[in-house]
């Protein structure tokens, strides 16, 4: 059992990392001159960091004690 624990906060960890990386690679594109920038690159970035985003929040959410 406390393995398990260990593997997916982990995972977690890496999916937080990989968020972090995505969402600031496509930071980096919007600061980009706007003839330069690639409406398809920010379009896979944005949709990329939502979807590793919205995973994190129902981890988060998951783990939460409430009751």
């Amino acid at each position: 059992m406390i393995r398990e624990k260990e593997d997916i906060d982990v995972a977690i960890l890496l999916i937080a990392l990989l968020s972090i990386a995505v969402w600031y690679a496509a930071l980096q594109e919007f600061l980009k001159p706007e003839r330069k920038q690639s409406s398809r690159k920010i379009m896979t970035l944005t949709s990329t960091g939502t979807l590793l985003t919205v995973v994190l929040t129902i981890s988060f959410f998951q783990d939460l004690a409430i009751f």
